[in-house]
């Protein structure tokens, strides 16, 4: 494992690899996606620290390598929070080591938060990277601003390492909410449950997490203590009809939201963990579809309805029996009857890819083969 210690030491290591290389972060996302051809990994666990942190301007730059759990206490202790809520594999994965910013942007990782504030991508204002060609890029800044050309600060978010590897992030920031209040609906099914959550997104209510599991449906409101009040009493009189309990405890809502977002629900299972984003009413037509095919499966919604996780059988892949449905299908854990694991992609998206890896990594070094 090579680690450099800056953005000019690692720009010299790719200027001078001819070999393909992994890109590793904290070591815990390491399984998502296809099997990376590598004669070498290369860490950025030295890459580290808060470069900039200005609370009066909602404004973070941090190095690529520091651990997320590092960034939250520090932006705990400015009352100020990413928006996007990004999630932790560790459990769903069965992965060690721990999760760093870098690694956040790599893959896009947005939580339940993503209804209300946009994903990952939204919230980065600046990036810095070294390219496949060991060229130091940077795009953006510390405002969000339009460009011209290559908006590379989105196109980062996502391209899981095959770009370039990132080694300074800039975010835009929240205040952490004043209180927090879910409103949970017993007793409904999926199909109940996805039409609650459409319902409650679709009201002047500022929704900021919507989820259903298990018959029970979540809704979240976050904001001002006064305004929580409000907003609950409202929600409670549009749901009236259905048995209805409230969360108001600031660290309970923390845990509640923390496994949704997680989805700690299925760490435990030895089955294959699909991730599915598709339009919020599709999802209880999928779940139908499965069942009368005779497969066990459980589904996690989140987003409204829109992300689905669903645990099945290890030696199913559902994608034989999901013809024709709209959205994307990504096997995450397991085998998934041997199933790849990136979502398919058409002819159009593949062009694309394969020329921004012509333009930013045209020896075909970076984290060779993770999406497909």
């Amino acid at each position: 494992m090579i680690s450099p210690s800056s953005e000019v030491e690692l720009s010299e290591l790719l200027l001078d690899s001819s070999e393909p290389i992994r890109i590793i972060g904290g070591g815990t996302r390491q399984n998502l996606g296809n099997n990376v051809q590598s004669k070498k990994n290369i860490s950025t666990s030295k890459l580290t620290g808060i470069t900039l942190l200005e609370p009066a301007a909602l404004t973070l730059v941090v190095r690529s390598g520091t651990p997320l759990a590092v960034v939250k206490k520090s932006l705990d202790e400015v009352n100020q929070q990413l928006p996007f809520e990004p999630m932790d594999h560790c459990d769903l994965l069965g992965s060690s080591g721990y999760s760093t910013i870098g690694g956040v942007v790599a893959c896009n990782i947005s939580g339940s938060r993503r209804i209300q504030t946009g994903a990952c991508r939204d919230s980065l204002i600046g990036v810095r990277f070294v390219d496949g060609m060991g060229a130091i890029i940077k795009n953006g800044g510390r405002v969000m601003k339009n460009v011209t050309g290559y908006d590379l600060v989105k196109l980062m978010a996502g391209s899981y390492g095959t770009l370039g590897v990132m080694t300074e992030l800039s975010f835009k920031l929240l205040p952490k909410p004043e209180a927090t209040a879910t409103i949970i609906l017993h007793g409904l099914n999926d199909e109940e449950g996805v039409a609650a959550l459409c319902k409650a997104l679709g009201s002047p209510n500022d929704v900021s997490g919507a989820a259903h599991f298990n018959n029970e449906t979540l809704i979240r409101i976050e904001g001002f203590t006064g305004s929580i009040s409000y907003r609950t009493e409202t929600l409670k009189k549009l749901f009236s009809k259905y048995e209805i309990s409230v969360v108001t405890d600031t660290k309970k809502n923390k845990e509640l939201w923390n496994s949704i977002g997680n989805v700690s629900t299925f760490s435990k299972t030895e089955t294959s963990i699909w991730r599915l984003s598709v339009k919020p009413t599709s999802g209880p037509k999928i779940m139908d579809t499965l069942l009368k095919s005779g497969i066990k499966a459980e589904a996690l919604y989140d987003w409204g309805g829109g992300l689905i996780y669903l645990s099945v059988p290890d030696n199913i892949n559902i994608r034989d029996h999901l013809f024709g449905m709209q959205g994307h299908i990504t096997l995450v854990r397991g085998n998934g009857g041997g199933a790849k694991v990136m979502p398919l992609k058409n002819n159009l998206i593949t062009e694309i890819e394969e020329g921004l890896r012509n333009k930013f990594d045209p020896r075909k070094i970076l984290n060779v083969g993770i999406m497909g």
